[in-house]
């Protein structure tokens, strides 16, 4: 492969700058998506409790009773493969029209805003785990469309796993209540 076309660390020209190396090089993938997941459970933890503080009466998400196998399925595995695929589409259609860091915030704002569908506030802590799988679709994706989107899709499923095991296990937690 010539050295032009080797995969690089991107964003040390922009406001993304402040993530770790390993989540803007496409090189450890093993490293990479832990640390992804780290950054953005912290930060959409942060912003729930944040959001909670300053509206503690805003409608939450409500889960229809499903078994727990579905929610598992659903909310683990499903979602975040196609939600990756359809944010590395989004990507890919904003990456030609302007540079990463535009683009990467625009996707993050706009998944934040579909998931404001439901529940407004939700919106708030989901656009900073999607500013995280966003940047790691257009770091990865330099090695191709569906490594970024198994790397991004692999990040969404740590985030997602948690929620998904206490939504279908609601007893599996002792209550902070």
């Amino acid at each position: 492969m010539a050295a032009s076309l080797q995969p690089a660390r991107l964003f040390d020209d922009n406001f993304l700058k402040f993530l770790p190396a390993p989540i803007r090089e496409p090189r450890r993938a093993w490293l990479a998506i832990p640390m992804a997941w780290v950054l953005s459970f912290l930060g959409s933890l942060a912003l729930a409790l944040l959001v909670q503080w300053i509206a503690p009466t805003a409608r939450t998400v409500e889960i229809p009773p499903l078994p727990a196998w579905a929610i598992i399925l659903g909310f683990a595995v499903i979602s975040p493969i196609l939600e990756s695929i359809l944010m590395g589409l989004g990507l890919k259609f904003l990456l030609g029209r302007m540079t990463a860091g535009p683009a990467i915030l625009s996707s993050a704002i706009f998944w934040g805003a579909v998931h404001s569908i439901q529940v407004p506030v939700w919106g708030l802590a989901i656009w900073w785990p999607f500013l995280i799988f966003s940047t790691l679709f257009v770091v990865w994706q330099q090695r191709g469309f569906w490594i970024g989107v198994w790397v991004a899709a692999a990040t969404h499923f740590l985030q997602n796993l948690g929620p998904s095991l206490a939504i279908a296990y609601p007893n599996l937690l002792p209550s902070l209540g």
